[in-house]
């Protein structure tokens, strides 16, 4: 299962004193460019939550290479690097798009629960999305 990078133009608002992005943003646009790499697996988070599945973070790592700057365009490649049906890692690299430099790489740990936020087990409450998550994983490894 092949999915496209996710692509974000740096915004002022988003850089500090320095002129370069503030570190916190890398986090938002992991959240941004694995909403998109779920809806291009075919797991709209909407659609998610409309079934009463919700999958919070509960870890979230990032390593700084280089700067960003201001209006510059950004490409975001995620991928599943960890699956059980209880819990799943995607890992994140972010490069420039117009160099290819590689200005951060981090990862995203997270769990399924219901609404009451009680654990649920993914393979049993959504089997047709445990499935896409185990094709990405199998993908991964095999690939």
């Amino acid at each position: 299962m092949e999915t496209k990078p996710y692509f974000h133009d740096a915004k002022y608002y988003e850089t500090d004193q320095m002129a370069v992005v503030h570190h916190s943003n890398y986090i938002r646009w992991f959240e941004e460019a694995r909403i998109d790499w779920l809806e291009q697996m075919g797991i709209p988070y909407d659609a998610m939550e409309a079934r009463g599945i919700i999958i919070p973070v509960i870890g979230v790592t990032a390593e700084y290479k280089t700067m960003t700057r201001f209006k510059e365009r950004v490409r975001i490649e995620s991928r599943l690097d960890f699956y059980n049906s209880v819990r799943f890692t995607v890992s994140y690299r972010v490069y420039n798009d117009a160099t290819g430099e590689l200005r951060c790489t981090g990862t995203s740990s997270h769990c399924f629960v219901d609404r009451d936020y009680k654990p649920i087990i993914l393979r049993k409450a959504a089997p047709d999305y445990d499935a896409i998550f185990r094709e990405a994983l199998a993908d991964r490894e095999n690939g």
